[in-house]
């Protein structure tokens, strides 16, 4: 029963040698472990659909780091291949980008949506600096095959 009173005794002084310095140091060690590496400039993928936008930042490897969708921003049904969706999609994205250290990218854009140059412009708003807007839209060289000849 002594002991179990040295115990108590014993953690309460130990809790009031080191009161706050030595557990802000841990919280701050570990917020800088979760942040992890600062990433200054990167690639955004914008594909742009009749019916979504998708917006994903990556890092020049091609490693995503933030990504974003109509659908995830809250946006249901023909609201979600309007330009403003596709404006609060890139925000989105970006934002988070930001805050892991991104402030250029370079854009490739997909899709013939009406969210283009409205993302484009939501992701210089956030703070990111483009350097290069590129369409990457595929392009079919000679089209599908055709029908097959009708015989009356």
């Amino acid at each position: 029963m002594s002991e179990e009173k040295n115990r108590a005794e014993a953690a309460p002084a130990a809790a009031g040698a080191s009161p706050a310095p030595e557990g802000a140091a841990e919280e701050a060690a570990a917020k800088v472990k979760r942040g992890g590496k600062s990433i200054p400039a990167g690639i955004a993928f914008i594909r742009s659909t009749f019916n979504n936008t998708q917006v994903s930042i990556a890092d020049a490897r091609g490693g995503v780091i933030s990504w974003s969708s109509a659908g995830k921003a809250g946006f249901k049904g023909s609201r979600k291949s309007t330009a403003f969706a596709a404006t609060m999609v890139a925000q989105d994205a970006a934002r988070t980008a930001v805050a892991k250290g991104m402030h250029e990218c370079e854009v490739r854009m997909q899709g013939a949506g009406a969210g283009r140059e409205s993302a484009v412009r939501a992701i210089q708003a956030a703070g990111i600096r483009v350097t290069q807007i590129t369409d990457t839209t595929p392009v079919p060289h000679n089209g599908c095959r055709a029908r097959k000849r009708r015989r009356v």
